[in-house]
């Protein structure tokens, strides 16, 4: 079944969508993306020796901050006061890299996924600005949404997620 787009109006124009109507909801939304590099890189960043400082704190709270942004970096996305930005950056070996995870809650009526995705992605642009220079060839991958809870639409959850 196909859905509408509800940010383009009938004449084809972008426009914001009116949630004053909506009933305000428990809502959550977690996102998920990683970085890979080099062992080397990863090690340089678990042992705290980047040249620009603390990459897995710096990538926190840019993550945090992009998240509360993120109307602003958007268009049409409405501007939230979260009540939860939660940042987990975990080292994998086998990548070798870093896995992002981001968990954004609010009760309001209308999602917080984009703020879940942007917080991700930029706590991965964070890390890669952070150890560039060790390593210019690293990759952002994967970002996608894991899971969202709340609103009319119910629970979302990917698969294999």
């Amino acid at each position: 079944m196909a859905k509408t787009l509800t940010h383009i109006g009938k004449r084809g124009q972008a426009r914001m969508v009116d949630v004053s109507e909506k009933a305000a909801t428990e809502r959550v939304a977690i996102a998920e993306g990683r970085v890979v590099m080099s062992a080397k890189t990863l090690e340089l960043v678990l042992a705290g020796n980047a040249k620009k400082g603390d990459v897995l704190g710096a990538a926190r709270i840019a993550g945090i901050m992009a998240a509360k942004r993120t109307s602003e970096l958007i268009p049409l996305c409405h501007p939230l006061a979260l009540s939860k930005v939660e940042m987990d950056i975990t080292p994998e070996k086998k990548l070798p890299g870093l896995v992002v995870r981001a968990t954004c809650k609010l009760k309001g009526q209308t999602g917080v996924e984009m703020e879940a995705l942007t917080a991700v992605a930029v706590a991965c642009l964070t890390i890669y600005d952070m150890v560039k220079a060790a390593e210019r060839g690293m990759r952002i991958e994967g970002i996608h949404l894991i899971e969202k809870r709340g609103g009319k639409s119910g629970v979302y959850r990917a698969k294999g997620g």
